[in-house]
C-alpha cells in the first residue's frame, strides 16, 4: 500500500527529501510525474492515469505536506523501511489503506517510475 501524511503533519518537511520516488510535496504545490523520475512524454501511470510527464497535477493537499499514491513505492527496492515514517517525527506518515498494493506491485510501480 501507499504512504499518506495525515492532518497531524507540522510542515517540517523532514520526509520531503528522504523520497526516491520524488512522491513527497509541500502543500499546495503541483506535482509532475517526471520530477525525480525517469518518465517523459506520454504515460499511463499503474493505477490507469494519462497524462504527460512534464504536465503539472493538482496538489493532494493545499495544507500540509502529501505523497503521490502513483509514486508511492514504500521504498520498496530502495530501502527495507518507508523513510518518510523513519524521520516524521510526528508519525504522522502512516499506511493509506484505500491504496492497498503487493510488494510486487510497489516493485513493479518502482520499475515504471525508473525505467528499469
Amino acid at each position: 500500500m501507499a504512504i499518506i501524511i495525515t492532518d497531524e503533519c507540522i510542515n517540517c518537511g523532514a520526509c520531503e527529501p528522504e523520497c526516491p520516488n520524488n512522491a513527497i510535496y509541500e502543500g499546495g504545490m503541483e506535482w509532475r510525474f517526471g520530477d525525480g523520475t525517469a518518465l517523459q512524454g506520454s504515460l499511463v501511470s499503474t493505477s490507469g492515469m494519462a497524462t504527460e510527464a512534464d504536465k503539472a497535477q493538482e496538489p493532494v493537499s493545499f495544507d500540509y505536506y502529501y505523497i503521490v499514491t502513483d509514486k508511492c513505492t514504500e521504498c520498496q527496492g530502495f530501502h527495507a523501511e518507508p523513510q518518510c515514517a523513519e524521520v516524521c517525527p510526528v508519525d504522522c506518515c502512516v499506511p493509506d489503506e484505500d491504496h492497498v498494493e503487493t510488494e510486487s506491485a510497489l516493485l513493479q510501480k518502482k520499475a515504471f517510475l525508473h525505467a528499469e
